[in-house]
């Protein structure tokens, strides 16, 4: 399936000029900042025929600060972006196999919506952003949140990457999702009927042909077994991969209507 970007590489690019240009201005002193509006009017005044605005003169200084700055022009930009792109789509990048199971369960659903929770879900989340997917990221410590929302800024990712603080009870899928990514934790302290009611909206808010990934194990834990997921899952299509040396991970994809 083709990507679908969240934005063009030329929108992006102007985000980043822009960054860098106010990072600029709030780095150094006003002293400096007038200095440079008085060398940006000064230029301006020798093209009579350029009405001198306020606008006008702040468009000056930031061609003055980019110039200072020695910053990219787009080509060559885009050059470096889309090399970096294509390494961030390797899975070999996050920490992951080319055959692992998410690599290979998720492909066929790359360019959507998916829902990551629980331990150790940094990696996942950051490859299936950086190959289309629009992930939302839940988790109760806010510290875990941080750190994929840095890794997702530092990537230029951002856009597609969006941290809950929470917990799977209070939340409910806006939109449809065509995965759904869990380590056993994510529903570690719910009951059974909360486990259940979980699932259950989980599932109703997935596309035909989405898949759940459930790892059973993580840190020596297991709050969900194989066999209740099982029977939670029946009507699907299931299987259980057991790495070498990895934790069991239930994969279930919803059947096609």
């Amino acid at each position: 399936m083709p990507q679908r970007p969240t934005r063009s590489l030329k929108h992006e690019y102007e985000l980043y000029v822009e960054e860098e240009i106010e990072n600029y201005k709030e780095s150094i002193p006003r002293s400096a900042i007038l200095a440079i509006g008085d060398e940006a009017a000064a230029r301006l005044a020798m093209t009579p025929q350029i009405a001198l605005t306020e606008l006008v003169l702040w468009e000056e200084v930031d061609r003055i600060i980019f110039k200072r700055l020695r910053l990219p022009s787009y080509q060559t930009w885009r050059r470096r972006r889309l090399k970096l792109l294509a390494e961030l789509q390797r899975p070999e990048h996050w920490g992951l196999r080319p055959d692992d199971v998410v690599v290979r369960a998720v492909r066929s659903v790359a360019d959507g919506r998916v829902l990551v929770a629980g331990e150790e879900v940094d990696g996942q989340a950051l490859y299936l952003a950086a190959n289309g997917c629009e992930v939302t990221a839940i988790d109760r410590e806010s510290a875990t949140l941080e750190r994929v929302l840095i890794a997702a800024e530092q990537a230029g990712l951002a856009t597609r990457v969006q941290g809950l603080l929470g917990d799977l009870r209070h939340w409910v899928p806006e939109q449809p999702l065509t995965a759904v990514l869990c380590a056993s934790s994510a529903f570690a302290g719910l009951s059974a009927e909360e486990r259940g009611r979980v699932i259950e909206v989980l599932q109703s808010a997935t596309l035909d042909g989405g898949v759940h990934l459930v790892r059973t194990i993580v840190a020596g834990r297991q709050v969900l077994t194989l066999d209740e997921l099982r029977a939670r899952y029946a009507g699907w299509d299931v299987s259980v991969e057991s790495p070498i040396g990895g934790a069991p991970t239930f994969l279930a994809r919803k059947s096609l209507s």
